[in-house]
């Protein structure tokens, strides 16, 4: 059995957020919806034969014999890998939690999503199909393996001790990310950008490497589960029996559903945020691609800071109120964002974000932790987690992306964040202090 509060296990599992956090900087964030616009961009003028893009025209992309918008593409690749993982999670943590396998699970989706994150090397010599199997793939490889790391939470730490690890989990992989950013931003900038797709080369080797440190100290069955045969339809039954108990809670759902809706937002924005920077906001004078780049860093920065901060007012004030807090100030950035135009008013709106960004995340996550009944079977309690968090994605990419190309315009598609958020907001006052009928499993 695990001893909960054990320091060198808490700090081996707070460096796979130090690991990871590179893929959601550089691939989901930063350099590679850049990269990816100008390829794109690039691909398109050769095909039309100009030299360069008129103004109103959009940029399209021949897909499986579809014309789509380069940005469009995206949103529907990136909701389709959230599909698969709102599917794939909640099925193999039945198994995982019954054979006790958590960290082989995790092991496995850091190796997918790393050696995805490299292929993407290859991105600009191969057709966009290819392409977007390496996006696709990797964001399976982030997302699942997120699952299995945060069902240690609750068995590494007591509660009362959740909200502090998560910031600290969240902190050390902006820090960690901005390392890495910085050094991509050093080969693109002081060598060459004919270099930027070595960054995707480094992303999965940074991830790899550091997560050796998170598997050497992590146990792999910290309930001792015997071996048995038949593990895949056991681990169903037992993913069957946590739904029933589930099922009885009454604050857990409660908070799932406010989750639901603003996660959505802070993920499709996160996702699609600079897409839309990219499209919108005239960078002539802003520095361009390196601009948009400091943005990003300062959001990074920011996002540190509003970990720590939100966990220190989630211990005075409580969790619930926190996330009410942060959520009505992400309601005012979807209405800034609409009107912002120049870099000067989208460094403003970026300061802002980061600052909510990192503490909604941090808070969210530990009080999904905090709010669990007692059970061995972490991993399948936090795929009901994930899977609200994936399904929420795959709608509010799908959302962002429909609505760009229903209006021709992405400005509109800020208004379908706003009303994930509002929703959010307005759930989370339905979320009882206490629980009402608390099971335990078996």
């Amino acid at each position: 059995m695990l001893k909960k509060g054990d320091k060198r296990v808490i700090r081996g599992w707070v460096f796979y957020d130090w690991a990871n956090s590179v893929y959601n900087l550089v691939i989901s964030s930063a350099i590679f919806p850049i990269f990816y616009e100008n390829v794109t961009t690039a691909r398109f003028l050769e095909d039309k034969g100009l030299k360069e893009l008129p103004e109103g025209m959009m940029v399209t992309v021949n897909f499986f014999g579809l014309e789509l918008s380069s940005s469009v593409l995206l949103s529907y690749v990136l909701s389709a890998s959230f599909l698969i993982v709102s599917f794939l999670s909640p099925m193999l943590s039945g198994v995982a939690d019954f054979s006790g396998n958590k960290k082989r699970f995790l092991q496995f989706f850091c190796y997918l999503g790393a050696a995805a994150c490299m292929s993407l090397f290859f991105f600009k010599k191969v057709p966009i199909e290819v392409g977007m199997l390496s996006v696709f793939l990797a964001s399976i490889g982030f997302w699942n393996s997120l699952v299995f790391y945060n069902a240690f939470l609750p068995e590494i730490a007591e509660p009362e001790e959740h909200d502090r690890i998560s910031a600290r989990g969240y902190s050390m992989g902006y820090f960690g990310s901005m390392i890495l950013l910085v050094i991509c931003l050093m080969i693109i900038m002081l060598v060459d950008k004919k270099y930027t797709n070595v960054s995707f080369l480094l992303v999965g080797l940074w991830w790899v490497g550091f997560s050796q440190i998170t598997y050497r100290v992590l146990p792999n069955n910290v309930y001792n589960k015997p071996r048995t045969s038949g593990i895949l339809w056991k681990g169903f039954r037992s993913l069957k029996n946590v739904f029933s108990e589930f099922r009885k809670t009454y604050r857990l759902k409660r908070y799932l559903i406010a989750f639901f809706f603003f996660n959505t937002g802070v993920q499709t924005v996160m996702l699609m945020a600079v897409i839309f920077a990219k499209k919108e906001i005239d960078w002539s004078n802003g520095g361009g691609d390196s601009g948009l780049i400091i943005s990003i860093l300062l959001i990074q920065i920011l996002g540190a800071l509003g970990a720590f901060i939100m966990s220190r007012l989630s211990g005075v004030i409580g969790n619930i109120r926190t996330l009410g807090i942060s959520v009505t100030i992400w309601i005012g950035i979807c209405a800034a964002g609409y009107f912002v135009k120049t870099p000067t008013q989208f460094y403003f709106l970026a300061a802002t974000v980061g600052l909510v960004m990192g503490g909604v995340q941090s808070v969210a996550r530990s009080t999904y932790s905090k709010f669990l009944p007692e059970t061995q079977d972490h991993a399948s309690y936090f795929s009901f987690y994930d899977a609200t968090e994936k399904i929420g994605i795959v709608i509010g990419t799908f959302s962002f992306g429909f609505l760009e190309e229903l209006f021709g315009s992405i400005r509109y598609s800020v208004f379908s964040v706003a009303i994930f958020f509002v929703l959010g907001l307005v759930a989370l006052f339905f979320v009882p202090k206490k629980e009402k009928a608390l099971t335990t499993s078996k």
